[in-house]
C-alpha cells in the first residue's frame, strides 16, 4: 500500500486556491494507479461478461443508494448545496431500471454485494451523518467520472455484451445534461465556491484519496477472486441457475456471488 500512502503526500500548496485543482493534484498518482489496474485495462479492452456486468450493477446500486440518500439528507448543508444536482445527476433510478432489465421484477432479492462494497457504503453513511462536507469528493469523483469516462465505457459495454439496444445501459445515460463538458465546468465552479476552513479542506483532500482507495481495493480483489469463482462455478455446474449469475445453493450462492460481485464500482471515475 506504499503507493497509496504516497498519494497522500502530494503538495497542493502551489496549485492555487481552487478546490478542483487541488483535488486533481492530490489524486493524480492514485488516479493513474486506478486506471492501470489489470481489471480496468481488461474492461477497456472490451472483456466484460454479462455475469460481471450484472454484479457490477448490484454494487453500483448499493454505492449510489448510500451516496444519493446522504446527499438528499444533507442537501441544505453549505458544502453540499452548491453541488446538489439530483435531476441532472442522480443514478439510482437508472440503476434500478437496469437491474430489473437483467434480473427481473424481483431483482431486489437477487442483489449480492461483496465486503468491499459494504465498506464503501458504510463510509458514505458515516460521513453523511458526521461530516457531510466529506460527501463532496465522493460525489465529484463519481458523477464527473460518469459524465466523462463512463460515457466511453457505456459504448464498450454495449459492444462487449452484444446488446442491439441500449436497454440495460440506463446508468450511462444523462438525459438531463445536454452538454457534459459545460456541466462539468459548472460543477467545478460550484465546488470551488464552497467555503472551507483549512482543516476541512485538508480532510476533504484526504477523503478524495480514500475514494480512490476504495475503488482500487475492489478492482484488485475482483482480479484475484475471479479465477477462483470461475473454477468454483465450473466444479458446481450442476447447481448453477440459468441466469448464470449466482449458484442455487445458499452457501455456494454466497461464495461465488461474493467472488463475482467484487466488480468495477468506480469504472467511470477516471476521466475528469
Amino acid at each position: 500500500m506504499e503507493t497509496m500512502k504516497s498519494a497522500r503526500k502530494d503538495d497542493t500548496g502551489d496549485v492555487g486556491r481552487d478546490l478542483s485543482e487541488q483535488l486533481k493534484a492530490v489524486t493524480q498518482q492514485i488516479h493513474i494507479q486506478a486506471e492501470n489496474t489489470q481489471l480496468m485495462l481488461s474492461y477497456q479492452r472490451g472483456q466484460i461478461t454479462l455475469p460481471q456486468y450484472k454484479a457490477l450493477l448490484c454494487s453500483l446500486y448499493m454505492i449510489y443508494k448510500a451516496l444519493e440518500e446522504e446527499l438528499d439528507r444533507n442537501s441544505s448543508h453549505p458544502a453540499v448545496a452548491p453541488i446538489y444536482f439530483p435531476q441532472e445527476l442522480a443514478r439510482l433510478e437508472a440503476l434500478e431500471k437496469d437491474l430489473e432489465h437483467f434480473l427481473g421484477l424481483d431483482w431486489r432479492k437477487k442483489v449480492v454485494v461483496p465486503a468491499a462494497t459494504l465498506r464503501y457504503e458504510q463510509r458514505l453513511r458515516k460521513i453523511g451523518e458526521e461530516s457531510p462536507e466529506l460527501l463532496l469528493p465522493h460525489a465529484y469523483t463519481r458523477y464527473l467520472g460518469d459524465l466523462s469516462g463512463g460515457q466511453v465505457l457505456g459504448k464498450i459495454t454495449q459492444k462487449s455484451l452484444g446488446l442491439s439496444t441500449p436497454d440495460g445501459l440506463s446508468f450511462f445515460s444523462f438525459p438531463g445534461v445536454s452538454s457534459p463538458n459545460r456541466f462539468k465546468q459548472l460543477y467545478r465552479s460550484r465546488m470551488n465556491s464552497v467555503e472551507l476552513t483549512e482543516e476541512e479542506r485538508a480532510a476533504l483532500l484526504e477523503e478524495a484519496v480514500t475514494a480512490f482507495e476504495f475503488n482500487i481495493q475492489v478492482f484488485d480483489d475482483l482480479q484475484k477472486m475471479l479465477s477462483v469463482s470461475t473454477e468454483t462455478a465450473d466444479q458446481s455446474e450442476g447447481n448453477v441457475v440459468k441466469t448464470g449469475l449466482f449458484p442455487s445453493t445458499p452457501i455456494m450462492q454466497f461464495t461465488v456471488g461474493l467472488c463475482v460481485a467484487l466488480t468495477t464500482i468506480g469504472m467511470g471515475i477516471y476521466a475528469f
